[in-house]
């Protein structure tokens, strides 16, 4: 028997079933003027014919009629036999013509839009009928057999697949098959990552017995955290507004920790809500060197640069409400990496325009910092996983343990730290007062040393901002845990801070109530901790 080389396979037959008809007709054009035969199902036959292209039916080729309702149509073994059969192969070419199978050399395929649908909220009836069966069936009997099938299954890759065809006389190469088979697999990976998360969702199943995470790549990235390591990044589908989801107006391409640093900017800016007022963070190596909520979007930018202005150079501005022209030029006076914000005027683009480095991103909308959601970092041989850090903290939770009850300003200022506590790396100490942060102790093995830390910035504060005293005269203070012992709250007494806000907890809580009392200080237990790693 004639076996083909098993480098340039010639394209004769083409299966064709879509639920993305993005540039089909230009495609299935060109593959009929190449002579190739079409066959296809559905929707998409109809398509085809309308735009007076020949198209075989699937149910001609496999005898059998479309049937409940759509979801059995390709799952025959004319079908799966002609992209599965080894064309090098004496036995499976007999078996081919005893049965009446022709190969299949070519499959195009996208499937139904699961994830779409579950996006758009619809309900579970329907997210169940957009789960594709026949065509990840489809597209793993062809990537499986790509030494002789090419497989495409994302209109992106249509030019590429039209290249070939003319570059080889209406052949591929192995080379470019694997690569589609690749994309192929990994399509089907992620769609099925989407189904049972999706599932594992609706039943309430917290810890499934198999986890599967997936993304499609966003970006190549020049490199990781440092030049050494490789990286890109990939979007997961959530839409949740951010970094993924934004429209960059200008600057050079993002890197690994701009994305990072970014994200971390955006979602500790999210705490504070559009309508309660405009709010700034400046974020440094994950870390906020400035928080602050004002009237005006430019007051609030001044209050958070103030806060570390020597850590604030080559940071990351993060806003709750669209960048305007006056918080703009405040901005442009030192060097940003990145200004990302729900939107941005003209005029701010125009100012920004001048500083050619400085990266703007727009999202339309700010992530919903109380949205449930999964988080995961790898560890060697796994990955953990848990829920998003987002339950509000209620009010009604709160506990006034001390003699004296904050005021009503101190309260505020309360919230406020805890808030921004969240979003700095244990051991997290802040220091707030007026709505904006004046001192941040983060990522200290000792909470003592991080309420120190946060001290001491706020000394330096004064001194870059000529003030009379440390703006910790004053102040208040979140922890993001409970102190263990009376050390930390009383360093924190010790630095100016008339209030503290923390979890509670410790064995020690008596003994860290009575030091408060003792030093005046009101202070309020949350029952609830955010360690941040």
């Amino acid at each position: 028997m004639y076996h083909p080389p098993t480098d340039l396979i010639y394209i004769g037959r083409a299966l064709i079933s879509v639920s993305d008809k993005t540039g089909l007709l230009d495609l299935a054009r060109a593959l009929a003027a190449k002579g190739v035969e079409l066959i296809s199902t559905g929707g998409t036959s109809g398509m085809l014919r309308q735009a007076g292209l020949e198209v075989r039916d699937v149910s001609d080729v496999t005898g059998f009629p479309e049937m409940m309702d759509g979801r059995v149509k390709t799952l025959h073994p004319n079908i799966h036999g002609g992209l599965l059969a080894l064309r090098d192969d004496d036995e499976h070419l007999l078996a081919m013509a005893a049965h009446g199978i022709q190969p299949i050399d070519l499959l195009i395929v996208n499937l139904y839009p699961f994830e779409e649908t579950v996006a758009k909220g619809a309900d579970r009836a329907t997210c169940i009928e957009n789960i594709d069966i026949g065509g990840p069936a489809m597209i793993r009997a062809a990537s499986k057999n790509h030494k002789f099938v090419t497989v495409v299954t994302d209109p992106a890759d249509y030019g590429a697949l039209l290249d070939q065809i003319e570059a080889h006389d209406g052949a591929t190469t192995l080379a470019f098959r694997e690569r589609l088979a690749l994309t192929a697999y990994s399509r089907t990976a992620a769609y099925d990552a989407a189904v049972s998360g999706w599932l594992a969702g609706e039943i309430g199943e917290a810890a499934p017995r198999y986890r599967a995470f997936a993304g499609k790549l966003a970006q190549p990235l020049r490199y990781g955290e440092n030049p050494h390591q490789a990286a890109a990044f990939y979007t997961d589908g959530s839409r949740r507004p951010g970094v993924a989801t934004a429209r960059q107006w200008q600057g050079k391409e993002l890197s690994y920790n701009n994305i990072n640093d970014t994200d971390a900017a955006f979602e500790l800016v999210a705490e504070f809500a559009p309508e309660d007022g405009p709010a700034c963070a400046i974020i440094k190596h994950a870390n906020p060197c400035g928080v602050a909520r004002a009237a005006t979007l430019r007051e609030a930018y001044l209050a958070a640069y103030a806060c570390d202005q020597t850590s604030a150079f080559g940071g990351i501005v993060a806003l709750n409400r669209p960048l305007d022209a006056a918080t703009a030029e405040e901005i442009v006076k030192i060097f940003t990496e990145v200004v990302i914000a729900p939107g941005a005027s003209d005029e701010a683009r125009a100012i920004f325009a001048a500083k050619k480095n400085l990266r703007l991103l727009t999202t339309e909308a700010l992530p919903d910092a109380a949205a449930p959601g999964l988080a995961f970092r790898q560890v060697a041989g796994g990955l953990l996983v848990q829920d998003r850090d987002s339950q509000p903290l209620a009010g009604a939770a709160l506990k006034v343990v001390t003699r004296r009850a904050p005021t009503e300003a101190e309260m505020q200022d309360l919230l406020f730290a805890w808030k921004v506590a969240k979003h700095v790396k244990s051991n997290a100490i802040v220091y707030v007062k007026d709505g904006a942060t004046v001192g941040v102790g983060a990522g200290q093995m000792s909470r003592v040393d991080s309420t120190r830390i946060a001290a001491r910035k706020a000394e330096d504060m004064a001194g870059a901002l000529a003030l009379p005293q440390s703006p910790a005269i004053g102040s208040v203070v979140a922890s993001d845990a409970f102190f263990p012992f009376p050390d930390g709250l009383l360093a924190a007494a010790a630095a100016g801070a008339t209030a503290v806000i923390q979890p509670g907890g410790s064995m020690n809580d008596d003994k860290v109530i009575a030091a408060a009392d003792e030093a005046g200080l009101a202070m309020v237990f949350t029952g609830q901790r955010h360690f941040r790693h």
